[in-house]
């Protein structure tokens, strides 16, 4: 089964509720007790959308929390990426040398193909979808981009696109 990690999941809801509620800064207490998570759970999560570049902290008493870009910006394949490192299904598309197979697979370029596919229907999903999905911010979802979308953005080793 392919599956998220739970800190994905709970960086999702962090980031969607931040996304819902961009009017003020907020504290790792006080989003712990919004989305009813343990604030060691909240603070590591925290930490991980920072350096990630998606959060911005600031210290002081009107200090917290805030997205460091719209959320129209901000797509859920950015949040796996800050959390879990560079979206790959299998190893021989992520670092090269890391399955002894993969001198003489045939299959390596499908699994990369596979792989784009995945990153490219993640990237599509913004936080605005998440977060607001009824409200005028939500884009549509768009699974099938364009050929002339894909190659432009085609990742190369598990990388990150422009």
């Amino acid at each position: 089964m392919l599956r998220m990690g739970k800190l994905t999941d709970y960086g999702i809801v962090l980031m969607s509720h931040l996304a819902a509620n961009r009017d003020s800064q907020h504290s790792a207490h006080t989003l712990s007790d919004a989305v009813q998570m343990p604030l060691p759970t909240v603070k590591k999560v925290l930490k991980a959308l920072t350096c990630g570049g998606l959060l911005k902290s600031e210290r002081g008493a009107q200090g917290g929390y805030s997205l460091n870009r719209d959320p129209r910006r901000i797509s859920v394949a950015d949040i796996i990426t800050a959390i879990e490192g560079p979206i790959a299904l299998t190893e021989c598309v992520s670092d090269h040398g890391q399955c002894e197979q993969e001198r003489h697979c045939a299959i390596q370029t499908n699994w990369t193909q596979i792989n784009n596919a995945v990153f490219h229907a993640l990237d599509e999903v913004k936080l605005a979808n998440m977060a607001l999905p009824n409200s005028p911010e939500a884009q549509k979802i768009t699974f099938y981009p364009s050929q002339v979308k894909a190659e432009k953005h085609t990742l190369q080793n598990g990388g990150h696109h422009d």
